[in-house]
């Protein structure tokens, strides 16, 4: 659900990165006044787990449609809602100036549709759902229906910022139907395998799992002792190394959920449209270290028997090792910038001296 630049106006571009800037400053100020260092190397591997997955499509029967996991819900859960969101727009910054995965202009839209609905709205869902004392089946329910809200206020987010923007001819009610329709099973999914990363990390470390008014009470921390995140973190750091280096390979090739939605909407509403500022996407073309997250041409080892010009894109599994480069090395800038964002609001923040006795 990664927007491009061609779907935006400038101003509405101009709009949705001034506020997601603003939220993004508010959610960091917040995490400040707060700070807890035990949640940094947290933060890193679980922002470093949500870039890898994202690169994993799965089909959606019987659509010729794909869909990948947002992660914004699994990070609000053990997370809270401002360490989320910083760590969900780390991610998609890395993906937007490295790999080319949404546009410059498009940032500010992404990082509102993908990030404030999971983090607050999604979390606010999961907490009143779940209660203080969740049995299992409840904090499943819990997770699945914020799942599915966030993930579907998400889509409807991209039509009406397509429709505001005024570049397309596409009609609203046709082009919102397709894209929270598309959208709902993707939600299903996301729901059913966040609910079991929940579930696995509560029987790990059950203080993780954030329910009822953890994170609201002063001084309250949402981690346990900095010993006990041992197992979470190794689970995790493992996970991302398995799925960018080698699940990446069993990406679904079909079109996603958005480029889904657009070509059905478009047959009669004519084609693609260009970007509204090509200095911008000049200007990212050159930042990005692995375009497309593949190697540049003619790096690239191309399979034994290969011809000239024949391309391995409609093979399945892709096993390409741009892919994985690209997934261990956005993985790792991912959890370098957390670190270093986590690790500055910690250090940077005012200090509390204690009243002399």
């Amino acid at each position: 659900m990664h927007m491009s630049d061609a779907l935006l106006s400038p101003t509405i571009g101009a709009t949705f990165l001034a506020a997601s800037g603003g939220l993004l400053a508010y959610s960091a100020h917040r995490l400040g006044r707060q700070p807890d260092e035990r949640r940094v190397p947290l933060m890193g591997v679980l922002g470093a787990f949500v870039f890898a997955a994202q690169m994993i499509n799965f089909s959606i029967p019987g659509t010729g449609s794909s869909g990948h996991l947002g992660g914004g819900m699994l990070l609000a859960i053990l997370l809270g809602p401002y360490a989320a969101f910083v760590v969900i727009s780390s991610v998609l910054v890395v993906q937007c100036l490295f790999f080319l995965d949404g546009g410059m202009l498009a940032l500010g839209t992404n990082i509102f549709n993908l990030g404030l609905w999971p983090c607050f709205l999604g979390l606010l869902i999961y907490r009143a759902l779940a209660g203080s004392r969740p049995s299992a089946w409840r904090l499943w329910l819990a997770t699945m229906v914020a799942v599915v809200v966030s993930l579907e206020l998400g889509a409807l987010g991209v039509v009406v910022q397509t429709v505001l923007s005024r570049r397309t001819e596409l009609p609203f009610g046709r082009f919102a139907l397709l894209m929270m329709g598309i959208h709902f099973p993707i939600a299903l999914i996301e729901g059913a395998v966040t609910s079991a990363v929940v579930q696995y990390v509560r029987s790990l470390r059950p203080g993780l799992v954030g329910v009822g008014e953890r994170w609201s009470q002063p001084g309250a921390s949402p981690v346990p002792a900095p010993e006990t995140l041992a197992p979470v973190v190794v689970s995790f750091l493992g996970a991302a190394i398995l799925a960018a280096g080698v699940l990446a390979w069993f990406a679904s090739p079909r079109p996603d959920g958005l480029e889904w939605a657009l070509a059905h909407a478009r047959k009669a509403e004519g084609g693609a449209e260009s970007p509204p500022a090509p200095w911008l996407a000049k200007l990212q073309k050159k930042l990005a270290l692995m375009p497309d997250y593949e190697l540049p041409r003619g790096t690239e080892h191309r399979p034994a028997g290969a011809q000239s010009g024949e391309s391995s894109e409609n093979s399945w599994p892709a096993v390409r090792p741009g892919t994985s480069v690209a997934g261990l090395l956005g993985a790792a800038l991912t959890f370098a910038v957390v670190c270093v964002v986590a690790a500055a609001l910690y250090w940077l923040r005012p200090r509390r001296h204690k009243p002399a006795t």
